[in-house]
């Protein structure tokens, strides 16, 4: 065992966090769904909906013969929803190839959807005690920061020299706690901004404490200026209803109910084929921005009050008259809600 993983541990046992909600009666699923959870995702957001998630979907079955709407539904507002989808996939995978326990193989964890080679790491570590290296976010930082690896972690080469050091230190024993060590010291002390080096157990050896050179590594990932795009989203009510559709399942927000989104010259068509009338009154709201990681999106709603509602439109699964005072019918993206919590606001959703 290195020296590092030997201090690591130590302030591990004196400081580590031990009483997360996965960290109680664990077992691979749960680790599993954590750590899907914990992608791009700080830990006090994820501790609610994993709560929440296990309850309703507590062992895998439960999770692979669940419809795709019930488990959107339990991840809406966690945003990054192909996490959701390929967890629901992965459930199935393993419900019919491996008749329900989760592998513990390396190669068959990363043939999963949705996990990669440090989030498979991650699993086998933490929940079968096996000897793998892990390299997400917070482990880079600390990484590249103790041995001063110059470049963007996301360039291939810098990425292998992260690996090699991340297999270094991890030790033949104890994996769980080592795993779980690292990622808390990026979480709570080696953090992008603010690190708490006085309080670091690895600080002795760390070239970037030593030359007072922290902030330089990692490296950041080279700036691109984020594109600005538009679309029209339009709210059709009628019968304190609102019109609502699912989106393709690939692509951005896929499989979640949104509104149709449409060039302004089509509304008053659309409108007729939605209702059998156009519109009799159309109110634009001011742009809603939401941000990707790869481009902002500006939102014009716009508020189509309808004479009435026509049901043979919403016949299928994919599209539905939602009422405003009932359940969602499914996983919504967050713009989307904020979209009908202002309509429930408005207390005028009925017909003018």
């Amino acid at each position: 065992m290195t020296d590092f993983a030997k201090r690591l541990l130590a302030w591990f046992d004196r400081h580590g966090r031990k009483d997360l909600p996965w960290q109680r009666d664990v077992n691979p699923y749960r680790v599993w769904i954590s750590e899907i959870m914990l992608q791009q995702t700080q830990v006090q957001t994820v501790i609610l909906y994993f709560e929440a998630f296990v309850k309703r979907f507590p062992g895998l079955n439960d999770l692979a013969n669940a419809d795709i709407d019930d488990v959107l539904a339990h991840w809406s507002g966690l945003g990054y929803y192909a996490r959701a989808r390929n967890l629901h996939r992965a459930a199935q995978v393993i419900r019919d190839e491996y008749g329900g326990a989760f592998p513990d193989a390396i190669d068959a964890v990363e043939s999963l959807p949705g996990i990669g080679r440090s989030t498979a790491g991650a699993i086998l570590a933490l929940a079968f005690e096996q000897k793998q290296p892990i390299l997400d976010g917070n482990v880079k930082r600390v990484l590249a920061r103790h041995a001063a690896v110059v470049g963007w972690p996301g360039h291939s080469d810098v990425a292998s020299k992260l690996w090699a050091l991340a297999d270094k230190h991890t030790p033949s024993t104890r994996l769980s706690d080592y795993t779980q060590a690292i990622m808390d010291l990026g979480a709570t002390l080696c953090t992008r901004t603010k690190p708490r080096c006085d309080e670091c157990p690895v600080r002795t050896g760390c070239v970037a404490f030593e030359t007072s050179s922290v902030a330089a590594y990692p490296e950041r990932k080279p700036k691109k200026e984020k594109p600005l795009r538009d679309t029209i989203m339009i709210m059709a009510v009628a019968d304190n209803s609102v019109y609502m559709e699912r989106r393709p399942a690939c692509g951005i927000w896929g499989g979640l109910w949104s509104f149709p989104e449409l060039e302004a010259a089509g509304v008053e068509d659309w409108c007729r084929g939605i209702s059998g009338n156009g519109a009799v009154h159309r109110e634009d709201w001011g742009p809603l921005r939401h941000s990707f990681s790869h481009y902002d999106l500006d939102i014009h709603p716009v508020v189509i009050r309808c004479a009435r509602m026509r049901s043979s439109v919403a016949d299928s699964s994919d599209s539905t008259w939602y009422q405003l005072d009932q359940r969602l019918p499914g996983g919504i993206a967050a713009p989307v809600r904020k979209l009908i919590d202002s309509l429930r606001e408005c207390g005028d959703v009925q017909n003018h």
